[in-house]
């Protein structure tokens, strides 16, 4: 089960850090991400971490304004959203890849992932 945290409305500028908590064994072959869904959209990919080695990746939209994070003593992944911009604003999902996976592969699309969190409102206005 993962449960997501900390999703609220901001202004344009300001921070925010997410929050997924995951009950049960996270095995190191995992793959962590959170994916973002606005309004009539798709979920779109916004960053992923593995849990072996800490490998992370990013949406091109978020780099250098969001960052990935895991703790593994918590079996929990953060996200630190900075200079957040209106465009942000969706639900955002945590997720996990369960499957095989090869290192450094991107895993961008649902369909990749195995178990979801409800998911947590992030709204940012002008």
């Amino acid at each position: 089960q993962l449960v997501e945290s900390g999703g609220e409305s901001v202004q344009a500028g300001d921070s925010l850090r997410l929050s997924c908590a995951v009950s049960g064994t996270v095995y190191s072959s995992n793959v962590l991400a959170w994916f973002r869904q606005a309004p009539g959209a798709e979920r779109d990919f916004v960053a992923s971490v593995t849990w072996r080695n800490n490998y992370k990746q990013y949406a091109d939209s978020v780099k250098g304004r969001f960052t990935i994070s895991r703790d593994a003593a918590m079996n929990t992944v953060f996200l630190q959203m900075n200079s957040l911009r209106p465009e942000d604003t969706a639900v955002y999902y945590c997720t996990v890849r369960t499957r095989e996976t090869y290192a450094r592969a991107l895993h961008a699309t649902s369909n990749d992932y195995d178990y979801w969190g409800q998911g947590t409102q992030v709204t940012v206005s002008t």
